[in-house]
């Protein structure tokens, strides 16, 4: 059975589940945003082999599959269950008007086909970046806005290629940081425990699609389509599922501390 078939069935499955399943619990969490990156017009990096879209969607229905089978009582949302081009702005919209607990943005990673390709897993959370490796990741994620409507008014004159725009983003999600570094951490625990994946740690920089959400969010970098060796994991169906049940355990041990609390 191919991954576009299986991811097929598991989007029609969560379709279901999502009118079918709801939550009578106060508190806690109740409701969780996941988001496949890119889409659409919008490929994201490109591999040898792939396309990023196509991977981090693989991995997001994945995930999406298990939560709701292990979690009934937990309201899986997508920002994307197809291949359709989705505005950042409208992501982070998606998390706040369905008033989500918590928001996890899916993506690969790369590198220009002139350097070294590392491998490796990165999580990153709002903040002002550390490193200009840190920024160039957070530029090439950003750069979709290019491709939206009247960008320059929607994001008031955002520019994602001024290293100087950045500044202006790091005070946000200040609110939600301690959770959001807390959840980073144990989700690059799991892949490196449960996946067996060089962590490359969790960082901070200035993304978009993390902006404007009004909980705990994070955006994982599942690793780099740019290795030849890493781009075939990433696209095996081991792989897939080694990345999105690591993103679930360390969802489920979040979970389970936040609701003790």
């Amino acid at each position: 059975m191919s991954n576009t078939f299986k991811t097929l069935l598991i989007f029609t499955w969560i379709v279901f589940c999502s009118f079918t399943l709801k939550s009578d619990a106060e508190g806690g969490i109740k409701t969780i945003v996941i988001d496949a990156g890119h889409g659409g017009k919008d490929i994201g990096t490109r591999g040898k082999i792939s396309r990023e879209k196509d991977v981090v969607l693989d991995i997001t229905m994945k995930l999406a599959y298990k939560i709701k089978t292990e979690m009934p009582d937990v309201k899986v949302i997508l920002t994307r269950g197809t291949d359709k081009f989705v505005d950042l702005s409208e992501r982070s919209n998606i998390a706040n008007r369905r008033k989500a607990d918590l928001f996890i943005s899916i993506h690969c990673n790369s590198l220009p086909k002139n350097k070294v390709s590392p491998a490796g897993t990165e999580t990153f959370v709002m903040g002002l970046h550390k490193s200009d490796e840190n920024l160039e990741v957070a530029k090439r994620e950003n750069a979709v806005i290019l491709l939206e409507k009247d960008y320059e008014a929607k994001y008031k004159g955002f520019n994602p290629n001024s290293p100087l725009a950045y500044i202006m983003l790091a005070n946000r999600q200040n609110a939600y940081i301690a959770s959001s570094l807390n959840f980073a951490e144990k989700i690059e625990r799991q892949f490196k425990r449960h996946a067996s994946r060089n962590s490359r740690g969790v960082k901070q920089a200035g993304f978009m699609v993390l902006w404007q959400t009004a909980m705990p969010s994070v955006l994982v970098e599942a690793g780099f389509l740019s290795h030849k060796e890493e781009e075939k994991y990433l696209n095996s169906d081991e792989g897939q599922e080694e990345i999105s049940e690591s993103i679930f355990r360390a969802f489920k041990q979040y979970k389970e501390e936040v609701e003790q609390n």
